[in-house]
């Protein structure tokens, strides 16, 4: 069954599929409305939530790029959401940053939540400038760039048509890319290749975020030459696998 969820606000229009992508689970109505559109404001798509269980099949089944959840809702908390998460290796968003909220945070309760592993803890009722200093410290400069920056790939392909053929021909070679990997990690002079040409292709097709996480991989592999890490090998296949999503959406 699909969880009760709701896209709390919408993307700017000038700017679809850009949008870092955060969840927020809270049962109080008020501060989902209030999250929600501070944070659409900020550039961010929000899907919204009211209750532990639903966020953790949204986390699980969805790539989100931060999760901002209730210490306390229905069905299961933060605590208990972020462990079931973590514990799952096939989640979208099993490394996603989680940051807790709670009305009262004394100071057991803040290093029982770091302990659980969550990046940050915010207080309600919390103020905007609160809210984005929080999510810059804890996304960094990722979340600024795109999955698709249809600016982007329009300056260096010239026209939309074009742009799309690129894209489609793309969707295909990440595709194949992703069942590709797992044998491609073994094989690092070869995993080197294909990144190097990866990156062509993303400057090309606007995908901003997959072009940046596969400079970074690319350079961490021909340094050591050896297989990478299995965290580096996570995060670029999120991205890929986001970005597989991204460009399957009909333009």
């Amino acid at each position: 069954m699909t969880p009760d969820h709701t896209k709390c606000s919408h993307s700017p229009a000038q700017a679809p599929q850009t949008a870092a992508r955060i969840l927020v689970a809270d049962d109080d109505e008020t501060t989902r409305q209030f999250l929600g559109e501070v944070l659409n404001s900020m550039g961010y798509e929000v899907t919204c939530c009211a209750d532990g269980r639903a966020a953790a099949a949204l986390a699980a089944t969805e790539f989100y790029d931060a999760l901002i959840l209730d210490c306390r809702m229905p069905h299961a908390g933060a605590i208990s959401v972020l462990t079931v998460l973590r514990a799952d290796a096939a989640a979208r968003s099993v490394r996603s940053p989680a940051i807790a909220t709670s009305a009262d945070v004394p100071p057991e309760l803040r290093a029982e939540l770091h302990a659980a592993g969550f990046a940050a803890v915010l207080e309600k009722p919390c103020q905007q400038a609160d809210l984005h200093k929080l999510l810059g410290n804890v996304l960094g400069t990722r979340a600024a760039l795109a999955t698709l920056d249809d600016r982007e790939a329009l300056a260096a392909t010239g026209d939309a048509q074009t742009m799309q053929a690129l894209r489609t021909l793309l969707h295909a070679e990440l595709a194949q890319l992703d069942d590709d990997l797992p044998d491609l990690a073994h094989r690092p002079r070869e995993l080197v290749e294909r990144l190097h040409r990866l990156r062509s292709a993303c400057g090309f097709c606007g995908a901003s975020r997959l072009g940046a996480q596969a400079r970074t991989l690319h350079l961490k592999v021909l340094a050591s030459a050896a297989a990478p890490a299995e965290d580096d090998l996570a995060a670029f296949r999120d991205d890929l696998r986001t970005t597989i999503d991204a460009l399957a959406v009909p333009a």
